[in-house]
């Protein structure tokens, strides 16, 4: 493919996406980048956020969970865990969805008890909000009344800690 990259994002489902572009625009986890035809070889972390491609003066855009992208001089793959185009969002699912995980986190933000398995379901749950604000902002219509919890949620998903029980710190600390 002489001046085209070969791009292909792929799900636990299968292929989402097969396409020639001119350019590929994608978020990792240090940030967004780009890559053009004849690009370095390049490992990274894909963090979830919208994946823009050019074909020739048409650009495109799709949405992308977390996963990993390996880009070379003709080819950007994406392994990713999910994948979804503008057209298959459904806005009013996603602010519903997005609603039942916000009472869901304030609810488990309240208790003072908080386990291991309450740490787990924050984590999952701000996964899960990032994920939905992701679609919405591809949609064209971003989250305002929950940007908050949009950056709690990367907050909560920047902290790299393992989940530790209380019993397994105090053993630590003794």
């Amino acid at each position: 493919m002489d001046g085209k990259l070969h791009l292909e994002i792929v799900t636990p489902k299968g292929r989402a996406l097969v396409a020639t572009a001119d350019e590929v625009t994608a978020p990792s986890v240090k940030g967004e980048f780009g890559v053009l035809p004849g690009h370095l070889p390049l490992l990274a972390a894909l963090q979830t956020g919208i994946v823009t491609y050019r074909v020739g003066s048409d650009t495109k855009k799709c949405a992308v969970a977390r996963g990993f992208v390996e880009a070379g001089s003709d080819k950007v793959m994406l392994l990713t865990d999910d994948y979804v185009d503008k057209d298959a969002v459904e806005p009013v699912e996603v602010r519903k969805d997005l609603m039942d995980c916000e009472q869901r986190l304030e609810a488990l933000q309240g208790k003072a008890d908080a386990g291991v398995e309450e740490q787990g379901e924050v984590r999952v749950l701000a996964e899960k909000i990032l994920w939905l604000a992701t679609q919405l902002e591809l949609y064209g219509e971003p989250p305002i009344a929950t940007l908050r919890l949009v950056d709690e949620a990367k907050e909560v998903l920047a902290k790299d800690e393992p989940v530790v029980a209380a019993d397994d710190a105090k053993e630590a600390d003794a």
